[in-house]
Order: C-alpha cells, then structure tokens, then sequence
C-alpha cells in the first residue's frame, strides 16, 4: 500500500476515486466497499451486497454527477448489467467502479485546502447535497489535536445533527478520531495536497463511512 502511495504522490491533478479510499484505508479511515470492473465478466462474483451505485472512476471526471456518471440504488444483478452496458457506452476508456451503498447517517463534510496565508487547513461541517447551500464549516491549520477536533464540531451550527437530534444517533467520539486521521493525512502529505473533499461521511452511533472522496494533488 505504501509503495502504491509514493507513486500515487508523484502524480499532480485529481486523483481517482478508487484511489482516493485506498489512500484513506492505508490511515485507517473506512470508506465504501467497492469493485473496479472494465469488462461484463468483472461483474461475475462483485463480492458486494445489493443494493450497488456504479459510477465511472476516472482522474479526469471530478464531478461525477455532472456528467451522468452515477446511478444510485441499483437492486439486482440484471439492473447492475443494463447500467454496466449504458455506462461503457458514455464512458468508453474510462474504469467503472461498483460501489456497495451505505445506509444513510448523520451526513458531515471533511476536508483539507491550501489556505494562501495559513498553508493547509482541515475543515469539517454539515454534508451531503447542502454543503454548498448552508456553508456551514469550520477551520483549523493542521495538525490539530483532540481538543481542536472537538471544538471544530461545536463551532458547527448544526452540531445539534451530531448530538442524537430526534434520536438519529452519531458519534462524535468518531468524528474527532476521523478529524485527527486526516490532520495526519495533511500533515504527512502536506507538499503533495492542493485539496481533499471527504463529502458525504455517513456518521452513526457506533460506526462512520466516506462515501464520497477527492482528492487533488499539486
């Protein structure tokens, strides 16, 4: 995994998705359960449980969703092989990835961005598709410490999503120990990183995942 990583870092620009978890699970951070395939016959013994998402996984295709290249909530086999076939037509010389979906939790945004005057800086908040409309986040320069991690998640206006609101239970006991992987991410990465979206996290009482990642390299 490491020998993969170095060779990853020489790279510059997005990384693709599947490779984005990896990095994420060589520092101990869960993340989807997932299968590249490229021909019909990947399809055979996938591993994975229904329902599946399949996206197309490409460095060159950031936003996935823009293009049509994520369907959501497929249920079968035969519904997993008419989007297969759909997909290798739009997408030809791209790899495809079957993702084994999640069940929802208490969605949070992490990341990490090249701040001009405070060089790179972790940020967590409210995720999922509100991200961009509420902008409810929070700021510190890595590395950060426990007690940072915590006061980053008081600092969010919807703290209370983190805090058992109408009995959906999240942990936050987690979310500070994804924060504090990430800040080691930063800062062990901190010459490569231009910026990383970890968007949505499914947060749960006993339990988070990263459904989504990005990551763009210097």
């Amino acid at each position: 995994m490491i020998k993969n990583l170095k060779k990853l870092l020489k790279r510059k620009g997005p990384l693709a998705e599947n490779e984005v978890k990896d990095l994420l699970k060589a520092y101990g951070i869960r993340t989807t359960n997932y299968k590249l395939v490229n021909k019909p016959e990947d399809l055979e013994n996938l591993g994975l449980k229904f329902p599946v998402a399949l996206k197309v996984c490409s460095s060159k295709i950031l936003h996935k969703t823009d293009v049509g290249g994520v369907k959501l909530g497929i249920q079968n086999m035969n519904e997993l092989k008419k989007t297969f076939q759909e997909f290798r037509k739009k997408f030809p010389k791209e790899n495809l990835l079957v993702d084994q979906m999640e069940e929802k939790g208490v969605e949070i945004i992490v990341g990490l961005v090249q701040d001009p005057t405070f060089g790179l800086s972790i940020m967590c908040g409210i995720g999922g598709i509100f991200t961009e409309l509420y902008k409810d986040v929070t700021f510190r320069v890595v590395p950060i410490d426990r007690y940072d991690a915590e006061q980053m998640m008081e600092e969010i206006k919807g703290k209370k999503l983190l805090e058992g609101f109408r009995n959906i239970p999240a942990n936050k006991e987690l979310v500070a120990d994804l924060l504090l992987k990430v800040s080691k991410i930063g800062q062990e990465l901190d010459e490569h990183i231009d910026q990383m979206d970890l968007n949505p996290v499914f947060v749960y009482g006993d339990d988070l995942c990263v459904v989504d990642a990005k990551l763009i390299l210097k």
